[in-house]
Formats: C-alpha cells, structure tokens, sequence
C-alpha cells in the first residue's frame, strides 16, 4: 500500500531551463527554471512558471519575449549559478563567464555556450497563485551542429541536458542509459 504524504510538488525529473531575457536597461539576464516544459505542438509552444518577485518575470511582461536555454552537464554550475542570483544585483551573464548574444528575431539573450535555445514569443499568461506561468511560442530552435543527429535535430546523448531530482532531494542529475524506443516497446503488450 502507498503512504500519502500530502499535496507537494515534486515530480520526477524536472528539466533545467535557463530562461534569458533583458531587464529596461537592456542588461541580459538569466534565470534557472524547473517548472516547465513543451505544452502544445501546434503552434509549438513552451510553458514556464515563475514568482512575481524575479526580475525575469518583470522583464517576461515588459518585452514579451524570452529564450528558453538549455545547458549541458559540463555547465552546471553555471546553471545553478543562474537559479541563485539575482539579476536586479548583479549581470548574471557576466558574473558566470557565459556569453549573452541577441536574437535575431526577438528582443531577448541567448547563451552563446550551451548547446540550443528555444526562441519564444509570449502567447500567454496565466496567474496561478505562488506562480505565474508564462506560455511562449516557440519561433525557432537554434543549436550547436554538433550536437545535431542525422536527422538535424538536438541528440539528447551529445546534448547531455541536465535534469534536477525535485525538491525531495535538491540534487542534479545527468541523462541515463537509453532504456528503449518510444512509440515502439509498448507494442510488446499487443
């Protein structure tokens, strides 16, 4: 038998998501985000939840735009980094040593050393409570050839995204063993 314990919000895994904008003053920032994720193919769309109290949410409603950025392991320190400062104190970008480079199609920062970015319009907001949470659609993806696979799409095994264990144990994680192919294994049921 299960044991409850309770309304919480953990759910496992949840992505790494550095969020990039530009505040008024046109200073790139970055924020670490885990509550969000792909929310609708057509029009491809990406939703993402944030506090009123962040810098990344004012700059979301003041340019209603953003990138979603996603690191690999060997930057994740950077990356957490990101989720710790403040961009009101200080220039995340600079203080971690990674490059802000201006989209070409939206008025938001990408970062120039992680593997790809997802460049998104705001669609949508909706107040939640605690969080708001920001539905953008997703104008292109932008990404490093190499780690491309043959059918020009991000590799997840040469991306090496970085996955966060939720609140039940605040720990990072790499990608695992590939355990099977979606759409395929499940057919053994039929």
């Amino acid at each position: 038998m299960k044991k409850s314990i309770g309304a919480k919000t953990i759910i496992h895994p949840l992505p790494v998501l550095i969020v990039g904008t530009y505040n008024p003053n046109g200073q790139p920032n970055i924020m670490a985000v885990s509550w969000g994720g792909i929310c609708c193919s057509q029009p491809p769309c990406i939703a993402i939840s944030i506090r009123e109290v962040t810098q990344t949410y004012q700059n979301i409603v003041d340019k209603k735009c953003f990138t979603v950025n996603i690191p690999s392991e060997k930057h994740v320190v950077e990356a957490d980094y990101a989720g710790i400062a403040s961009g009101r104190d200080e220039n995340k970008f600079e203080k971690a040593g990674l490059t802000a480079i201006k989209s070409e199609i939206i008025d938001a920062p990408y970062v120039d050393e992680f593997p790809y970015f997802l460049e998104c319009k705001l669609m949508l907001t909706t107040n939640i409570g605690l969080h708001t949470q920001f539905i953008g659609e997703i104008l292109d993806l932008k990404a490093d050839g190499d780690v491309l696979n043959d059918k020009g799409k991000p590799d997840i095994k040469k991306v090496r995204p970085i996955i966060y264990g939720s609140f039940s144990n605040s720990t990072y994680f790499g990608i695992g063993e590939e355990i099977g192919e979606a759409f395929s294994i499940g057919k053994k049921i039929e």
